[in-house]
């Protein structure tokens, strides 16, 4: 079969077309024909030499969705549309490639109204959001902030607050056209930083009240003035650092209004975390309530290009490769 597969990790040349055999079923495994797959910042740092866990050879990839071909049982009869997310890619091959061995528990029906190229950039995003706001505490009425709207994270945070009832569901964009698309698409608390600071937008949106939650997936100085716009005991939660991995903050934004900070690790969450998540994000996806956006997709082959797009490029919503 074809696949994706890093010959190294010191940048985009290392990825090649290989031909490498069909993965075989395994107890606890459904054999799925991909047909596309996510791509993620993960898989630019990996190729880049910044995950020590990783060993080349190694097909990259760790979402995707496809059709299951074999040993899916009665919950994943053959020929089900499915969406997964996992190890794939990191600590065994991934989904740049037209066939992969997943384990039962990672997969998900993809709705009826869901596209697979749509379906491919769900699982991490839409998982992380929905488990980090769980954690966080949320419930309706609450304000979230989420920044990056064009971002997978940023932009899965804002549509689940808003479809479980949040008082305000804010993000951020640095780029003024990225606003107005956003604003176009219905986000309408977005808050752009070409223009206004971040803490007098939150200011102006909540009048003064703040964020109750902050979901960060930027790090760098985003996450210093994210924390600074937190209501009494409110929380920040950190989970990337697109931004930088490195700021520096105001620890009296923790200490005057009584707040918390905390990381989040989507691979580290137990079983049933992953299930209950799955429980909300499915049926708000098959009522339309939250909609998945892609940006841009691009054919197995020219997997280097998709990733170079996404790291450079900046785009507004998900990546994809077709397979």
């Amino acid at each position: 079969m074809r696949a994706m597969r890093a010959e190294g990790f010191s940048g985009y040349k290392d990825l090649k077309l290989v031909d490498i055999p069909k993965p075989a079923v395994s107890d606890g495994r459904v054999l799925v024909r991909i047909t596309a797959a996510g791509v993620t910042p993960l898989e630019h740092t990996i190729l880049s030499g910044g995950y020590p866990r990783a060993k080349a050879p190694l097909v990259l990839g760790g979402e995707g969705a496809g059709v299951v071909e074999e040993g899916g049982g009665t919950a994943f009869p053959v020929g089900s549309r499915v969406m997964f997310t996992g190890p794939y890619g990191v600590s065994e091959n991934g989904t740049y490639s037209e066939w992969l061995a997943v384990r039962k528990e990672n997969l998900c029906l993809i709705p009826d109204n869901i596209e697979d190229l749509s379906a491919a950039g769900v699982p991490v995003a839409y998982l992380t959001a929905q488990m980090t706001l769980s954690l966080a505490g949320f419930a309706p009425g609450k304000t979230v902030l989420s920044p990056a709207i064009g971002g997978s994270v940023g932009n899965a945070v804002t549509q689940l607050a808003k479809a479980q009832g949040a008082k305000h569901a804010i993000s951020t964009t640095t780029n003024h056209s990225k606003a107005q698309q956003a604003r176009s698409l219905g986000f309408d608390e977005v808050i752009d930083l070409s223009v206004e600071k971040l803490s007098d937008g939150v200011r102006r949106i909540t009048e003064g009240y703040g964020a109750d939650i902050v979901i960060d997936a930027m790090g760098g100085e985003i996450l210093s003035e994210a924390l600074g716009t937190l209501s009494i005991g409110g929380s920040l939660t950190t989970l990337g650092y697109a931004a930088g991995r490195k700021t520096t903050i105001d620890v009296t934004d923790l200490i005057w209004k009584r707040a918390s900070m905390k990381s989040f690790s989507l691979f580290s969450q137990p079983v049933e975390v992953w299930a209950t998540a799955w429980s909300v994000i499915f049926p708000l996806l098959q009522s339309g309530a939250v909609k998945p956006i892609v940006a841009k997709t691009f054919p197995l082959a020219e997997a280097a290009d998709a990733l170079r797009y996404l790291v450079e490029g900046r785009p507004f919503g998900r990546v994809v490769l077709t397979i």
